[in-house]
């Protein structure tokens, strides 16, 4: 049986006070204190742990659906954070940069290698229409972007199971069933987290998914797991209360993290929504929308007709007003970004 509370995630959320107006994020201390870390988690009951996550995925639910124009640079930012996990896990060496290099600095329909495709993936959560993430074709291009290949038979399976999932009651239960399916079928962490955060999204109604748990080392390696092994360890997740207490606590925390970061981006837009108007460089406009809906821009982007001279310029005078970062530290090859 897979653990779940009885009251509804917006009940939570009512209970926690959680921001539905308000033009900025903020969490109420109280649940800042109540979101169990790796070491206090013991301490704590299921029940609390998921009245935590319910509360925190209440507060998010509040920032997604304020639709702010930095939406897009927001989710972005938190793919390139689950994707550096990802890689880490996986054993590989780059971190957010040279991520962000193998995906910015190749020619559209270029091999971004295997890292690259790792953020490839979970851009792909942040980018596509929640509705259509959970297609046999979503599903297969992300399975093969962390380089898994299931079978025709298997990726059948494994989308009914999601589908039976998605029909499930139960906003914790389809978390930890989401993790429980990838294993199930032999595929490791990573995938679990991907459908989870997608799944989420469904069932809040959000237009996009947010990134939520890849960016959670604690949730574990993203290698694919041996199948003998995977059916014993989906089957505890719901039923092992420690193991549904670990995956609530790492939503919640996840959702923290978040928040915080729609805060920080959310002031350094207004910052450029506010120097905007003394930009009058061609297509600036353009230029500015592109920073709120993407994580970066590469200096020699082709951007509404604009030359590379005149890109850098508005780059350099936006720099000056304080409203982008180099986003890079070398003196070729430069990236923007809020």
């Amino acid at each position: 049986m897979i653990l779940r509370p009885k009251p509804s995630l917006r009940h939570y959320a009512m209970l926690g006070g959680a921001p539905s107006t308000a033009p900025m994020a903020t969490v109420p201390a109280w649940l800042r204190r109540a979101v169990p870390d790796a070491q206090s988690l013991a301490g704590n009951d299921v029940e609390d742990v998921a009245l935590a996550a319910g509360a925190t995925i209440g507060a998010l639910d509040a920032v997604v659906r304020r639709q702010e124009r930095w939406g897009g640079v927001w989710r972005q930012r938190l793919a390139l954070a689950a994707a550096a996990v990802t890689a880490k896990q996986a054993g590989r060496i780059e971190d957010e940069s040279a991520l962000r290099d193998a995906v910015l600095l190749t020619w559209p329909g270029d091999n971004v290698g295997p890292a690259g495709r790792m953020l490839v993936a979970w851009r792909r959560l942040a980018g596509t229409p929640a509705d259509k993430l959970l297609t046999e074709a979503s599903i297969s291009a992300v399975l093969d972007d962390l380089g898994l290949a299931p079978s025709d038979e298997g990726m059948s399976d494994l989308t009914d199971d999601l589908r039976q999932l998605a029909a499930s009651d139960g906003t914790v239960g389809i978390m930890t069933g989401a993790i429980a399916i990838a294993e199930r079928h032999g595929f490791g962490r990573t995938l679990g987290a991907w459908l989870a955060d997608a799944l989420l999204a469904q069932r809040m109604g959000w237009v996009h998914a947010v990134p939520l748990l890849g960016a959670d080392a604690v949730l574990g390696t993203s290698a694919r797991p041996r199948r003998s092994a995977a059916n014993s360890v989906a089957t505890s997740i719901g039923t092992n209360p420690e193991r549904a207490k670990g995956l609530l606590a790492a939503q919640a925390r996840a959702a923290l993290r978040a928040i915080d970061l729609s805060a920080e981006l959310g002031r350094r837009a207004d910052r450029l929504l506010a120097v905007a108007p003394k930009l009058r460089a061609k297509a600036a406009d353009i230029v500015v929308e592109k920073l709120l809906s993407d994580d970066a821009i590469v200096a020699s982007e082709n951007i509404a007709g604009m030359s590379d001279r005149g890109l850098r310029r508005l780059f350099d005078r936006l720099g000056e007003l304080g409203a982008v970062r180099e986003l890079s530290g070398r003196p070729t090859f430069r990236i923007y970004g809020l």
